[in-house]
């Protein structure tokens, strides 16, 4: 059996004194694209701590609660190249510090391999280098903003370019949270275009949303999350129900599905 890209064991966690992750357990294996889908307030952003290695869960006996790619302890730098992290936060930060945003697309995607915001001049950069973030440009059809600063990007655009730059060190999976945020929707739809294109290619995908929007048609499980708690694990088809989202979201849905996508709106 392959070795999990991510496995829970009773994991709980605690914040600021309050319980909010209670006893998860899941495996998912390599290849297995993956959505958890969960209200605000259901533990995503807590889960995300863990799983980016910037929170710990409890201590527990025996096996460990939390392991990634079968280890449970992990290089920062080292995790980075196995795990590539997207999420609407990052973009919302990411180089506005650097130059006021004048860094290229091609350096955001060459910072992926130091772990830094933008390329700076003690780098020592070789060619290997710059194929290899070429090469991750044009996994998400970006290489047309290889010298485009960050400045004169649209959201789309940027968030495409950080997607290069987690695929730059060829990761076995991709972690995306809320990776639309702030996209509009013609952005929203090339965006998640990309990411089905990445999906498609093998790359290992896992989302971590509130909109349903935003699970592809790749998407071959959804974990549904509330309360800390793990409500349903299962296909698409079986946990993006009416009766299933109501119970996760409270308030009754009507869900359709257009073009492999599900779309809910308020009953």
């Amino acid at each position: 059996m392959a070795t999990p890209v991510i496995e829970l064991t009773n994991l709980t966690s605690m914040r600021g004194g309050v319980r909010v992750l209670h006893d998860l357990s899941l495996v998912i294996a390599p290849g297995q694209h993956t959505a958890i889908l969960g209200p605000n307030g259901a533990g995503k952003s807590s889960l995300m701590r863990l799983l980016m290695l910037e929170d710990r869960p409890l201590a527990a006996d025996g096996t460990p609660p939390l392991q990634l790619f079968g280890r449970a302890s992990w290089d920062l730098m080292e995790l980075r190249r196995h795990l590539g992290v997207v999420t609407g936060d990052f973009d919302a930060n990411f180089g506005w510090s650097t130059s006021r945003g004048r860094v290229r697309g091609l350096d955001v995607a060459l910072s992926g391999l130091f772990g830094s915001q933008g390329v700076f001049g003690n780098y020592e950069i070789t060619g290997a280098m710059r194929d290899q973030a070429l090469d991750a440009l044009q996994r998400v059809d970006a290489v047309h903003l290889a010298q485009k600063p960050l400045n004169e990007m649209s959201a789309g655009e940027r968030r495409r370019v950080l997607i290069a730059r987690a695929l730059v060190t060829r990761p076995g999976a991709l972690l995306l949270d809320e990776p639309t945020t702030g996209l509009d929707m013609v952005a929203r739809h090339r965006f998640m275009e990309s990411v089905r294109a990445l999906a498609r290619a093998g790359t290992t995908t896992i989302i971590v949303t509130h909109h349903v929007e935003e699970i592809v048609p790749e998407i071959q499980r959804v974990v549904l999350l509330r309360n800390g708690r793990i409500a349903f694990d299962g296909a698409p088809e079986e946990a993006l129900t009416a009766a299933r989202l109501e119970a996760v979201f409270g308030a009754p849905v009507i869900v359709g599905r257009s073009a492999g996508y599900f779309h809910v709106r308020l009953a």
